[in-house]
């Protein structure tokens, strides 16, 4: 009994001295069968005392495992020297050794922790947001959503993966609808009398975007282009046509708003605003005639006043109005050759025949030899077609009354009728003289001598009346070659 007690304690000092790091005093024993210290009742000791009384505290790892080898086997995983490998849980990292050693100071070499591994943070998608389960935590999941107005564009769903990253890319939100704009109910508007164009006007349509809100501002950028934008200038309502509160002309004439959001999708909207001028119908100058009109000429309201060229009568009425009933008012005017009566009795009924209508050319002489009464005469026969251009009747005055003969044409005028002319314009009786009387009846020009066709018309061409007479005369086209 004794020999064996002191194998038992030798192999226990063995021991000690190992775990303490000591060397061992090798000795060779004599053990004799049955004092082996691997023998069972050696091993219950063993166990009996390390199980009661550990070295290192027990190893207890939340959300992780420990796998731990001691040098005298499995019933010593918390005595001196024992090695402990610790491992986390899918979706935990260790923080701390994966590797502790229980030390002499009866304390574990490290301490270790197990903790959730965690996704950086996502970013926040502008115009939108992102819940998540877990937060950014493993395991977590998290899903994107994007403002009113706005579609995702990425994955809809991520979730934090074992590797600490997630599972798919950051979505964003992006503005994709177009802004909606309505444009206004414009019916068809009539000229009033007299006018060609009518002031419409309208509200100006709002555009209006989920994501951006009213868009209305107005800015011009030219006579046909006009902006109406919302601050920031990004967010505007482009109008292509003319500007509601604008005269617009006979017609149809299309209106267009754009509308742009600050992502630049588009919205457009178009409509016609039709002006209608009500028209009588054309009316044509008469033969031998002039024809001016107000206005256009022919509509509602509309006034055209006509004329003959010098030699002719107005027969008709001189002006006519559209009216409403779209139909020309007076009867249509023509104009025929003019009749001029020599009968009357006094030089003053006479000239009133030619008032507004002709200008007269009085050539007097005391007898037709006088050499410069016939030089006049085929002077003026020459030149025909520049009298006619200029409205000039030439009144011939020939002789000493009582044997005084006036002609106007192929028309004689009695003595008495020629005399009261001559005194009446005060044209010398006993010499050649020459008289330029106007279309009112006013004595313009005398001339004692020759008078050449071309100073004569130059000078006609500088009266007011005669400058009308060359506009009206230049848009009919009538001229004079010869």
């Amino acid at each position: 009994m004794a020999d064996r007690l002191t194998v038992s304690s030798l192999w226990r000092t063995q021991i000690l001295l190992a775990f303490a790091g000591l060397p061992l005093p090798w000795r060779t024993c004599n053990c004799r069968s049955g004092d082996s210290p691997l023998e069972d009742d050696e091993v219950g000791y063993s166990h009996a005392r390390y199980k009661d009384t550990p070295w290192c505290s027990p190893i207890k790892v939340k959300y992780g495992d420990v796998y731990c080898r001691a040098p005298q086997g499995g019933y010593y995983k918390t005595a001196l020297g024992t090695r402990c490998d610790i491992r986390c849980r899918k979706g935990y990292e260790l923080h701390g050794s994966s590797q502790l050693i229980c030390q002499s100071n009866r304390r574990w070499s490290d301490k270790v922790i197990c903790k959730q591994k965690r996704c950086p943070v996502l970013a926040m998608p502008a115009n939108g947001g992102f819940k998540c389960v877990d937060g950014a935590y493993f395991n977590s999941r998290c899903e994107y959503y994007c403002s009113p107005g706005y579609t995702l564009k990425g994955e809809r769903t991520v979730t934090c993966m074992d590797n600490k990253a997630w599972s798919g890319r950051p979505a964003s939100c992006v503005d994709i609808e177009p802004p909606r704009i309505k444009c206004p109910s414009v019916k068809e508007r009539i000229a009033e009398p007299n006018k060609l164009t009518v002031r419409v006007s309208w509200e100006t349509p709002e555009g209006r975007d989920t994501a951006d809100g009213i868009l209305t501002e107005a800015l011009a950028l030219n006579d046909h282009l006009w902006c109406f934008c919302f601050f920031p200038p990004s967010l505007s309502v482009i109008l292509k046509g003319l500007p509601p509160g604008s005269n617009f002309p006979e017609g149809d004439h299309k209106i267009q708003y754009t509308v742009y959001d600050r992502a630049e999708n588009k919205g457009v909207c178009k409509f016609r605003v039709k002006v209608r001028v009500r028209r009588c119908g054309k009316l044509n100058a008469p033969e031998n005639g002039y024809m001016k009109c107000s206005s256009d000429g022919d509509n509602y309201g509309a006034t055209c006043e006509f004329s003959c060229i010098g030699g002719y009568e107005l027969q008709g009425s001189p002006a006519r109005v559209c009216q409403s009933n779209l139909a020309w008012s007076g009867t249509e005017p023509t104009c025929a050759a003019m009749n001029v009566n020599v009968g009357v009795r006094t030089a003053a009924a006479l000239l009133d025949q030619f008032y507004e209508k002709r200008r007269l050319l009085i050539v007097s002489t005391p007898t037709a030899r006088n050499l410069l009464y016939r030089l006049q005469l085929g002077m003026l026969q020459q030149a025909q077609c520049g009298l006619d251009l200029r409205h000039i009747t030439v009144v011939e005055l020939v002789g000493v009354f009582p044997t005084l003969i006036g002609r106007i044409g192929a028309k004689i005028m009695p003595p008495a009728l020629a005399l009261q002319l001559r005194l009446l314009l005060r044209i010398p009786l006993y010499s050649f003289s020459t008289v330029l009387v106007d279309k009112h009846g006013m004595d313009k020009e005398r001339y004692v001598s020759l008078v050449m066709p071309v100073a004569l018309f130059n000078l006609i061409d500088t009266f007011p009346l005669r400058k009308e007479e060359m506009v009206l005369q230049a848009e009919m086209g009538q001229t004079c070659n010869t």
